[in-house]
């Protein structure tokens, strides 16, 4: 049996290229962890922001680290105190330590909290449910806590084609919002057939020409005062764009009209909460592209490119 596997890192912060596939023992569980056998692993803004060192603040300047948030696969082996899941069991989660790149997805095998993964849905291939946990969760929390979503309501979504966007799109309209997207005119026809009421081009719009709407969910992360001025209640998930932090900070004097901004973790019960949804038929996941686990670095050029219909996914398979 081998003792080895492969895992896509990096040594120094830079554009996709200093990424390279490295070989690294199998990791072994320790107390309350499983080890994952990943087969695909989501390629998120927050992954080109550490590889590049723009969020150097944040990660610090220990190298070799590793990428790769949330991820699909089977477990592979359970740590010691560990009860409730065994060895063949189709999860997906998210990771411990990825900020600091201490771990990541973008690997053969992972280790995982038990209180950072569920089982994964039913009847779907696990490289394309990688797609989901983190976007899918972050989509949840926006609508159901901050967003506070009731059937009839009218939202409009920025950046609708993402993959925060799509997967909000698609829960929104599951609850019967009457959802308006802003995407790129390219996407429009998708984003319909996803569930969108009506459909912008973001180049053609203006925000003082938009009617007023019960709730601004955006992923965008630009023009937040504009937006603001259109409904009681905006949430944001971009608030890492230049001046949106400040935007936000400035928001809480209105009142009512605060901007809602987080950032949240992949917990066990927020991604059984997924799993029912798309085992019900609610959602699904949205894929722009899979790349080998040997072209992370593509996969990263193609993410900063932008203009993705979905999730970029990396397949460990």
């Amino acid at each position: 049996m081998t003792t080895t596997s492969r895992a896509a890192r990096y040594d120094r912060y830079g554009p996709p290229d200093v990424l390279h596939i490295a070989t690294t023992p199998i990791p072994v569980p320790g107390p309350g962890e499983v080890r994952v056998r990943v087969h695909g692993s989501s390629v998120n803004a927050v992954d080109v922001a550490l590889r590049s060192g723009a969020a150097r603040l944040l990660s610090g300047r220990r190298f070799p680290r590793r990428l790769g948030l949330d991820f699909a696969g089977e477990i592979d082996a359970v740590g010691p105190g560990v009860t409730g899941w065994r060895q063949g069991d189709r999860v997906w989660g998210g990771v411990r330590g990825f900020t600091r790149g201490q771990n990541g997805a973008a690997a053969d095998y992972v280790l995982v909290p038990r209180t950072q993964l569920s089982l994964a849905p039913a009847g779907i291939d696990l490289v394309t449910a990688a797609a989901l946990p983190g976007v899918g969760v972050t989509a949840l929390i926006a609508l159901q806590r901050h967003a506070r979503l009731r059937e009839g309501q009218r939202m409009l979504l920025r950046g609708a084609a993402g993959g925060f966007g799509s997967a909000a799109l698609q829960l929104a309209a599951s609850l019967g919002v009457h959802v308006t997207a802003v995407a790129g005119a390219r996407h429009l026809d998708a984003l319909r057939e996803l569930g969108a009421k009506e459909v912008l081009d973001r180049r053609l719009i203006h925000p003082g020409d938009l009617p007023g709407y019960d709730v601004v969910v955006d992923g965008v992360g630009t023009d937040l005062a504009a937006y603001r001025r259109l409904a009681p209640r905006t949430v944001t998930i971009a608030f890492a764009q230049p001046g949106a932090l400040a935007t936000v900070a400035a928001s809480t004097v209105f009142g009512s009209r605060r901007i809602r901004s987080f950032s949240g973790r992949l917990r066990a019960a927020d991604l059984a909460t997924l799993t029912q949804r798309v085992n019900d038929g609610h959602l699904q996941p949205v894929v722009a592209g899979v790349y080998p686990l040997e072209e992370a670095a593509e996969a990263h050029r193609r993410q900063e490119a932008g203009g993705n219909l979905g999730k970029l996914v990396i397949s460990s398979l």
